[in-house]
């Protein structure tokens, strides 16, 4: 697959050769959920509690005596029947992380750069640089070249200029190459990769 080249300033700066093998499969809708769904897992905090009957402050003297009164049973008033008491069977702290083969994560991102590939949505730019840390100068470079809703991966370091500019503009991400992911992907229209993340990612998968 041949991809024209362009400047941020929209320019051309040549041709690049993407490789099938990562950018030419054919997607699938099964793998790219299962890795969202890892992604998503993996990051919930799982700190939600609730205090359970032992972790209630309540006296913990018998209500009534056991017999004679026609009513049930009862001891502790820190019981999850009653008002005040604890709860039964709620949400401690827990991981949420499942188990995914990381054989499965690899060929879900080089299905998830495929799905945006075959949907005509990467743009190749030589290079991701800004002379200066102006937010209002990027975004009019941006609108020139369509760059609305996107994901833009750098090389293993994002140019200081460049991160400043863009971290006020809303549906914009800028990733280094390292840490590019299936669900970053998939939540942007467009994918724009430096010539620096073309060359790394394809040295990943070789």
């Amino acid at each position: 697959m041949e991809l024209a080249i362009t400047t941020l300033e929209g320019k051309s700066a040549g041709k690049i050769t993407l490789s099938d093998g990562i950018f030419g499969l054919e997607p699938r809708a099964d793998l790219l959920q299962r890795m969202v769904r890892w992604q998503l897992a993996k990051r919930q905090q799982g700190t939600h509690d609730v205090k359970n009957r032992s972790e209630i402050s309540r006296t913990t003297k018998k209500m009534y005596k056991q017999k004679g009164t026609g009513g049930a049973r009862h001891g502790a008033m820190s019981a999850p029947q009653f008002r005040g008491g604890g709860r039964a069977f709620g949400p401690t702290p827990r991981s949420h992380a499942h188990d995914l083969p990381k054989q499965v994560r690899a060929l879900a991102l080089k299905h998830a750069l495929s799905s945006k590939a075959k949907s005509n949505a990467i743009v190749v730019v030589d290079d991701a640089v800004a002379g200066e840390p102006k937010t209002k100068a990027l975004k009019a470079q941006f609108d020139k070249l369509g760059f609305g809703n996107v994901l833009i991966i750098g090389g293993a370091e994002i140019n200081r200029n460049f991160s400043l500019a863009s971290r006020n503009l809303p549906h914009v991400d800028v990733l280094p190459v390292q840490g590019i992911n299936v669900y970053d992907i998939l939540r942007r229209e467009k994918l724009v990769l430096t010539k620096a993340a073309v060359e790394a990612l394809e040295a990943r998968f070789q």
